[in-house]
């Protein structure tokens, strides 16, 4: 048990989605933390499915709060964790979603669950993200992946690969994940990637339907600086990068897209006793039982 943590103001992050269930966990979380005699801020979507007017922007509850608890499935999860990416702030999850790779806590148990963690009675747990950066443009972060993929063709693409200062090879494809432990669940996995456990510092590249059947996923070290460039006859106009399948970015001729790990870990809560490869049996499907 770990000492009861300085939780004084709470963010509640929701998905965008005014629905009863939705509306119905919002209230629960509001009053059970006004029980606690805890500081309440929404975010936009939360102020909006309880009709109210106070919803900050992400970037403002990272600044104010000292905990954000995020109320639908993964893809709400992740778009919060690249948001509150550069900030000292813990996260956890409700899941409202589908899977719920990241969001660990049911919505009936919420209540009680977020009593025992207020208490201290929680696991932390650092996962990191990878920053991406297009040419001189702007860093975008990623909690699950960056992705080089094509767009609007049905030609496969073709681009050149480095790690650090390392050609590793010219490649043609649909496109590449370069995933984190995190992102190995996600598209990386459709992608015929390996499972990585969360902790490890390792970052997988896995190609989305190579022409050459040996072009097989690799796993590098999670320091490693990743460097892409559209080659061959390939016209960027048909190539873009996409970090966790939510926010994309366009590519010129001649620019290099850099993907590395980005310098500030993200705190992640778990109710006590979590154990991520039981996640793994329940979400995959996975048979059998222990003796």
């Amino acid at each position: 048990m770990n000492q009861a943590p300085d939780f004084r103001r709470i963010a509640l992050i929701a998905k965008p989605d005014a629905g009863e269930e939705l509306r119905a966990t919002l209230r629960r979380a509001v009053e059970f933390l006004d029980r606690r005699g805890l500081a309440v801020c929404l975010d936009a979507h939360a102020a909006q499915a309880l009709a109210r007017d106070d919803g900050l922007p992400l970037d403002a509850l990272g600044e104010r709060c000292d905990l954000a608890v995020i109320v639908g499935g993964d893809g709400t999860f992740l778009n919060a964790a690249r948001e509150l990416g550069t900030h000292d702030i813990p996260l956890l999850g409700v899941n409202l979603g589908r899977l719920g790779f990241l969001v660990d806590i049911s919505p009936d148990a919420m209540c009680a669950t977020l009593g025992e963690m207020l208490d201290g009675r929680f696991e932390e747990e650092h996962r990191f993200l990878l920053s991406c950066r297009v040419g001189d443009g702007p860093t975008c972060l990623a909690l699950n992946d960056v992705v080089l993929h094509k767009w609007n063709t049905a030609r496969m693409i073709e681009f050149q690969t480095w790690v650090n200062d390392s050609f590793i090879d010219t490649q043609r494809s649909d496109g590449l994940i370069a995933s984190t432990p995190t992102g190995s669940t996600a598209y990386a996995l459709s992608g015929g990637g390996p499972l990585l456990a969360p902790s490890l510092d390792a970052i997988a590249l896995v190609p989305i339907c190579p022409h050459t059947l040996s072009n097989r996923p690799i796993v590098v070290h999670g320091r490693s600086r990743i460097r892409l460039r559209v080659s061959g006859k390939t016209d960027p106009a048909h190539v873009r990068v996409t970090c966790d399948g939510q926010v994309t970015m366009e590519v010129a001729h001649e620019q290099e897209i850099l993907v590395q790990r980005h310098p500030r870990p993200l705190r992640l809560l778990h109710p006590a006793g979590h154990d991520h490869f039981q996640i793994l049996r329940t979400k995959l499907g996975w048979g059998g039982r222990q003796d």
